[in-house]
């Protein structure tokens, strides 16, 4: 699959904000265990965690749940934050090699701070300025707790095109019968790429379910503690830390112009 353009970036941004209220996101990152026959000769290597042998693919989905970037032959056995490090879409990212777009304010900001576009993943990754993790579960505030949870919904799509893939082809309910790993890895990237051309040809797209109710003015009420605890975080240092940039989009998304209206009820 070839890099985006920064004009396909700029898509996928603002269809992961049209969808997922998340700005400047432009895809989910995660890696899938794909079980595999034993391959001979190679001992534990494919073995992982979930006691059986697989290769994992380390796949970036868009807001649509269509696949962007993927890359396979990773043993089983490696972790999601160390096949991240050794992968090229880790590389790529670290040297600034995917042709991403320059950063822009995040919508209705006041400020109009210029913040980088980045991908979202859990919390086997490294939080880098362009790529957002969850906040570490022993230390939440509610407004960890929020951000926390405008992540999870964009950072789903990847999941769910997991799961789709899964579903739609009989060759990965199973584990694959073949014992040559580059025609595995072949197969693999085969059903990614079919993935796609299926999503796209039936014109598939997520429509977010929201359950709640209009009327109802507490849905939309910003509390009271979150607007004084965050008044005066309106600026970021400047020299940028991925640390900085996590607690500036933590303060963002409880703004009463950033805040979704449910969110309150489902994180706090």
């Amino acid at each position: 699959m070839p890099i985006p353009t920064e004009e396909k970036w700029m898509s996928i941004a603002n269809q992961y904000y049209r969808l997922w209220n998340l700005p400047n996101c432009v895809g989910s990152i995660d890696g899938k265990h794909i079980r595999i026959q034993k391959v001979p000769n190679t001992g534990s290597t494919n073995f992982n965690y979930k006691t059986y042998h697989s290769i994992v693919l380390m796949a970036c989905s868009d807001a649509d749940g269509n696949f962007i970037m993927i890359e396979t032959g990773f043993a089983g056995r490696n972790s999601d934050s160390g096949i991240f490090r050794a992968s090229r879409m880790g590389r790529w990212l670290e040297r600034d090699g995917l042709n991403l777009p320059n950063p822009r304010p995040l919508p209705n900001d006041p400020n109009e701070i210029n913040f980088p576009f980045y991908f979202v993943a859990d919390e086997a990754f490294p939080l880098k300025k362009n790529l957002m993790r969850p906040n570490p579960r022993r230390t939440l505030t509610n407004k960890k707790r929020i951000f926390n949870y405008r992540l999870s919904r964009g950072r789903k799509t990847v999941e769910c095109s997991f799961g789709m893939m899964s579903q739609k082809f009989q060759v990965l309910m199973s584990p694959i019968r073949c014992t040559n790993e580059i025609t595995i890895n072949n197969i693999i990237r085969s059903v990614c790429i079919l993935h796609n051309f299926i999503r796209k040809r039936e014109g598939r797209q997520y429509i977010p379910s929201i359950d709640f109710d209009v009327n109802n003015p507490e849905y939309f009420q910003v509390p009271n503690e979150f607007i004084r605890d965050n008044q005066d975080q309106n600026e970021l240092p400047r020299t940028q830390t991925a640390r900085d940039l996590r607690e500036y989009l933590s303060s963002y998304f409880v703004k009463p112009y950033a805040s979704l209206p449910w969110q309150w009820n489902n994180c706090v």
